[in-house]
């Protein structure tokens, strides 16, 4: 069965939607790329909607960092310490927007979606 990105079967109160139409091609979701932490980045094209390509970060070892003074500088992840959203991401080293990561800079919250972009970016806390 196809993942689908429409309104969920069922209301809050736990009635349900009777469904007027099929699943569209252009609702389809994908599975989560779910970025590791690694030694070699590796990056995976997905065509989207018009043609155009999304790339996906599946292994990442460096991160943008900015300081408070708003200064960018790359350095090497060394390890992942948190995750509010999912914490057994923590144990299997995986990266998503709001991990907080170990740096050489010091401790870094993840600020964009690695999963939908080329680049890991994040702020030191």
């Amino acid at each position: 069965m196809a993942r689908s990105q429409d309104r969920s079967k069922r209301k809050v109160s736990g009635g349900r939607y009777h469904s007027a139409r099929s699943k569209r091609k252009y609702e389809l979701s994908r599975f989560p790329a779910q970025t590791k932490l690694s030694d070699k980045k590796k990056v995976r094209a997905i065509r989207t909607l018009g043609g155009n390509i999304k790339r996906s970060l599946l292994n990442v070892k460096e991160i943008n960092v900015t300081d408070k003074k708003g200064t960018a500088k790359k350095t090497e992840i060394l390890n992942v310490i948190e995750n509010q959203g999912n914490p057994n991401l923590v144990r299997r080293n995986i990266i998503t927007k709001g991990t907080v990561v170990e740096t050489k800079l010091g401790k870094a919250k993840i600020t964009n979606r690695p999963g939908q972009e080329d680049s890991v970016n994040g702020v030191l806390i």
